[in-house]
């Protein structure tokens, strides 16, 4: 499912800034939302990549102060 790189997915974001790829066919899970249009799988790794540059969550950022 999440291997098929003939597949439109999309890029998911959950409350914490963690971002993963998604199934554009299939329901979202609960907690996270769609960041841009459906694409290609590897547009979707790549955006992520220069997108998702602190992999800390959210909670803990806020927690040190960063």
């Amino acid at each position: 499912m999440f291997d098929d790189v003939n597949g439109e997915y999309f890029v998911v974001a959950n409350g914490e800034g963690q971002y993963s790829i998604w199934p554009a066919q299939r329901e979202l899970p609960r907690g996270w939302q769609e960041e841009g249009p459906a694409r290609s799988r590897e547009q979707c790794l790549s955006y992520i990549e220069e997108t998702w540059t602190d992999m800390t969550p959210k909670s803990v950022r806020e927690t040190v102060g960063r």
